[in-house]
């Protein structure tokens, strides 16, 4: 493959990139194949997302998996000079690895490796602010790192608060530390389920008084944070790396109808999200599958387009969103300022003959306002039109229709005000509730309050 690309580097924050390339015949029937050119800037993107420095990377044909290394013998020698030669305070494999392999790479390499699963919990680790961030992000490296042991976790113990766990007799180090591990999971476990009762009672809560919910899904970096800003005005950390957000942000938006929606920012997927953090941010990810409107966004300028995509729909699949005919579920192809040419053609006929495909560039704010048309659209298709007789002098409940309906029409009577609205079902629940007015319609006369 030749000399791989390097340069001078901190030695205390450095990682040599190995990217594997498999042979139609290693891949055939288990891996997806994948455009290569973005496989190695993503493999960059990850290990700078932590502020590692790239040394360097190799590109490393397989033809056949080797169960015990993963590589075959030149390779992994070929690796071996190079990390002897540039000293990376760890090898970064892009690919998962077997707890096996791992060891024995680290071994022969005599250094710290990182397989794809590892280096993501690593940034999770870094990013996580929140409690409940941290809590599924410590759940998800024990889980990860159980199957890994190879020395002594003393430091769990520390955590235990002090408390004495000696081992009974006959009962070896890596039992020990297996039981710790094992103990201090099923803590977390205790933990986050506290968590999900808080936040099933906070989404009751909602219910009571009801704000329809739209999330943001999408792959890393496709833009969800900066599409979330330009539709909320907020400032969500928006940087060009992959995973700028974890822990979910809430922020209220106003639709043209003058509807209010909460808009979720979620934590973005990947290639082989690990299965531990799918599982352990699952209380993070409910809010997606209670969600009113799904935003799926996608970043039209990646080669792998489609591949990312399917990776979406597939963890969104997981969590019970029904992919195939979810109505909730809308596609926002992004960074349409920016559209490949041999792409634009094809994402523009998507948009034009489906209701549910809109393209946007969060950047430019193009296409922006069709987006929050179509959201509004949707949450209207159940809307009632209704007249309300409401006094002059009640101002609370007036400004309250105009906040939260579309008003499409206001008649001055003496003393009082005939507003003609376009209500959701959910809001007109909250008002009539609230402000003890009944609808032209109902069996209450439209202008007396309800007892």
């Amino acid at each position: 493959m030749g000399s791989p690309y390097y340069e001078t580097a901190d030695p205390q924050e450095t990682a040599f990139i190995v990217q594997p390339v498999f042979s139609r015949q290693a891949r055939s029937g288990v891996f997806i194949e994948r455009d290569l050119d973005h496989q190695i800037e993503e493999a960059k993107g990850l290990v700078h997302a932590i502020n590692i420095e790239e040394v360097g990377f190799e590109k490393a044909n397989i033809n056949k998996l080797n169960a015990g290394n993963f590589f075959g013998k030149g390779t992994i020698e070929r690796i071996g000079d190079f990390v002897k030669q540039l000293e990376p305070t760890i090898v970064f494999v892009n690919h998962n690895l077997s707890p096996v392999q791992q060891r024995n790479l680290e071994t022969v390499w005599g250094a710290k490796v990182l397989d794809r699963t590892g280096l993501i919990l690593e940034i999770f680790g870094q990013r996580a602010q929140t409690k409940e961030g941290r809590l599924q992000v410590d759940l998800a490296q024990l889980e990860y790192q159980k199957s890994r042991l190879v020395k002594a976790w003393s430091h769990l113990e520390r955590q235990r608060g002090g408390t004495s766990f000696i081992g009974g007799p006959g009962e070896s180090q890596l039992e020990i530390d297996r039981r710790l591990i094992g103990e201090r999971i099923s803590l977390l476990k205790k933990e986050l389920a506290k968590v999900r009762k808080t936040r099933e009672l906070g989404r009751q809560s909602r219910e009571r008084v009801p704000y329809p919910i739209v999330a943001i899904v999408g792959y890393t970096n496709a833009g969800k944070s900066t599409l979330f800003n330009r539709l909320t005005g907020a400032s969500v950390f928006a940087e060009d790396l992959p995973f700028a957000t974890l822990d979910p942000t809430l922020r209220q938006l106003t639709l043209p109808s003058g509807r209010s929606v909460i808009l979720s920012d979620t934590v973005g997927f990947i290639t082989d999200l690990p299965t531990h953090l799918v599982e352990s941010f699952r209380a993070t990810l409910e809010q997606v599958e209670h969600a009113d409107v799904i935003l799926h966004v996608r970043d039209s300028t990646q080669p792998d387009f489609e591949e990312h995509r399917k990776d979406v729909l597939g963890i969104l699949s997981d969590l019970g969103v029904d992919v195939e005919n979810d109505s909730r579920l809308f596609e926002v192809v992004n960074k349409m300022d920016i559209c490949p040419e041999n792409r634009l053609a094809d994402v523009k006929r998507a948009i034009q003959f489906s209701d549910t495909t809109m393209g946007v560039s969060a950047i430019t704010g193009e296409g922006v306002g069709e987006l929050l048309q179509a959201i509004d659209s949707y949450l209207s298709r159940n809307s009632h039109e209704l007249t309300y007789s409401i006094p002059v002098s009640d101002g609370k409940a007036l400004s309250w229709l105009y906040d939260n309906s579309e008003v499409l029409s206001r008649s001055d009577e003496e003393g009082s005000v005939l507003l003609s609205v376009t209500i959701d079902p959910a809001n007109k629940d909250k008002f009539e509730s609230h402000f003890g007015y009944g609808s032209d319609g109902e069996e209450e006369p439209s202008n007396i309050k309800k007892a």
